[in-house]
């Protein structure tokens, strides 16, 4: 065991003289490897954090969302509907939700209304972060909205919500339900929507299967289907960037395909040498594997290493536009650094792998070749 190590150590201690006699060609090879890792896994660490930062902004949502649907539209929950919904099995707890959006045209941007379930005084709101900074807003400062039917609100602002919540609140306006029906001229009892909470989550398919039946004009929404709406939106996104740049990566593909299938003149010299004082085939075709698994390895740790850094601590600049969408009031938050291990080898299988398969071919026929004709060739 003792001498295989030694002899593995000698191959390793003679692959980095090698690779040191050509490092031009072998650090372009090193920065344009690394930098493809780089790429595929920014992309991947941030479409990954995205998920997880959705997963856990929506851990305490309801479990089921109640519609009503007229006419294939969104329409106001009669008073009703929460009497109806008590008798089904399953349902733990139920409840009518206020909340609309409104179009402010000082800063083009949509707020989104909301009866919290705490209290709020009448003539009082609570704000979003990013609402707070676009207009300038503090507690104790005054702000006035004209409703959709003309009427001007003037309402005492009277807290910021902390920054920690801004990936969800980032324009949320909490008021009272007295100002929510007023300012949207509510109809009393009715309510945009209801929350369900269910005793077994496990059993909230069944109970949207029952609100549907039971409500042939509901449509009752799952919290798992938000999830997976969230993940397929990521999921699209990160193949629109990956697609914009495939044409980089098969560049490259070409790049490292030819690096490692054609062997230069000084190699080809440096095996027939290597041949003519003894070393066997098979100690040669270890060298070169060492060779390929040092240049593939070190650009995987360089270039995801790097990818790590560029998305969590400078915020993916690269790639966040595309990624994280646009809008007027965006929320300003960092992501949590997480790792996916199912991602890690998937990146690690379809870029170490290959290149490192990629160069035993064309040194296992120099090396099984006549030392002579290869340092002739």
């Amino acid at each position: 065991m003792n001498s295989w190590i030694e002899k593995q150590r000698s191959l390793i201690d003679f692959t980095l003289a090698s690779l040191a006699r050509r490092k031009t060609r072998n650090l372009g090879l090193l920065t344009v490897y690394a930098a493809l890792v780089f790429v595929l896994a920014s992309v991947m660490l941030f479409t990954h954090a995205l998920r997880q930062e959705a997963a856990a902004v929506l851990a305490g949502a309801p479990e089921v969302i109640l519609q009503r649907m007229v006419a294939g539209r969104h329409d106001l929950i009669p008073p009703d509907y929460l009497d109806s919904i008590g008798r089904i099995r399953g349902v733990q707890q139920k409840q009518g939700r206020l909340w609309g959006y409104y179009y402010d045209p000082v800063i083009k941007a949509n707020y989104t209304f909301m009866v919290p379930g705490y209290t709020v005084s009448d003539g009082a709101l609570v704000i979003g972060p990013a609402l707070a900074r676009a207009r300038e807003l503090t507690a104790g400062s005054a702000v006035s909205f004209r409703s959709y039917s003309g009427q001007l609100f003037t309402f005492k602002i009277a807290a910021v919500l902390p920054q920690r919540s801004e990936l969800a609140s980032a324009d949320l306006v909490l008021l009272s339900e007295h100002d929510f029906r007023a300012f949207f001229a509510y109809p009393a009892g009715h309510y945009t929507d209801i929350a369900l909470s269910v005793a077994n989550p496990n059993e909230a398919r069944t109970v949207a299967a029952k609100l549907a039946s039971a409500l042939s004009d509901s449509r009752p929404i799952l919290r798992e289907e938000i999830l997976r709406s969230y993940a397929s939106l990521f999921d699209w996104r990160e193949g629109i960037v990956l697609t914009v740049l495939s044409g980089t990566l098969f560049a490259f593909a070409i790049l490292a395909w030819d690096k490692a299938a054609g062997l230069s003149a000084e190699e080809k010299r440096e095996i027939g040498i290597l041949k003519a004082i003894g070393w066997e085939t098979g100690d040669v075709i270890k060298m070169k594997f060492w060779e390929g698994a040092m240049i593939s390895l070190a650009a995987f740790l360089i270039g995801y290493i790097a990818a790590y850094l560029h998305v969590f601590r400078f915020d993916a600049g690269l790639f966040e536009p595309v990624l994280k969408g646009w809008a007027v009031l965006y929320p300003r938050f960092s992501l949590t650094p997480v790792i996916d291990g199912v991602s890690v080898l998937t990146l690690f299988f379809f870029t170490v792998i290959p290149y490192t398969a990629a160069v035993l071919v064309p040194i296992w026929r120099a090396a099984t070749t006549d030392p002579d004709a290869v340092m002739r060739a």
